[in-house]
Parts: C-alpha cells; sequence; structure tokens
C-alpha cells in the first residue's frame, strides 16, 4: 500500500516538473498570460514559485525561482525512491 501511495507522490512530482517547465517555455511565446494553457500552467506552478520568488531576486531577466523549483522536486524525488527501497 505504502509502494502505490509513494509512485502516485512520484508521478505527481514528476508532472509537476513537466508543468514548471511547460510554463517557463510559454513564458517566451506567451509573456501576458492569454492562452487558455498559460493560464492554467500558472494556476498549478503559482503555489511552489509564489513563495521562492520572494525569496530569490531575479537575476536580470532570468527568474531563479524555476530552475530552484525544479531542483527542490528533483530533491524530494531522490528521497522518495530512497524510501521505497
Amino acid at each position: 500500500m505504502m509502494e502505490i501511495i509513494l509512485s502516485i507522490l512520484l508521478t505527481l512530482l514528476q508532472l509537476l516538473t513537466f508543468a514548471l517547465i511547460g510554463r517557463a517555455l510559454l513564458s517566451w511565446f506567451d509573456p501576458g498570460g492569454q492562452w487558455a494553457i498559460t493560464r492554467i500552467l500558472a494556476d498549478v506552478t503559482d503555489p511552489l514559485i509564489a513563495p521562492l520568488r520572494r525569496v530569490i531576486p531575479p537575476v536580470g531577466m532570468l527568474d531563479l525561482s524555476f530552475i530552484v523549483a525544479i531542483i527542490l522536486i528533483q530533491v524530494l524525488e531522490r528521497l522518495l525512491r530512497q524510501a521505497l527501497v
């Protein structure tokens, strides 16, 4: 039972990583957030990105909060995978 829950969590973390990457890529093509998919990805990823943006200042035009969020997700995934073993 615990393995199933951990597998679901790992899948959700991977989907969140893809959502973050998708949002970052779409910000180049739709910076105003007019497209529906851009707004959906923003709604999904904002709870993770917003607190990081308050702590991590942007470097020029580069928003490092996305990179930090992906690194944090990867660390969490590794910890969960170690719990499976």
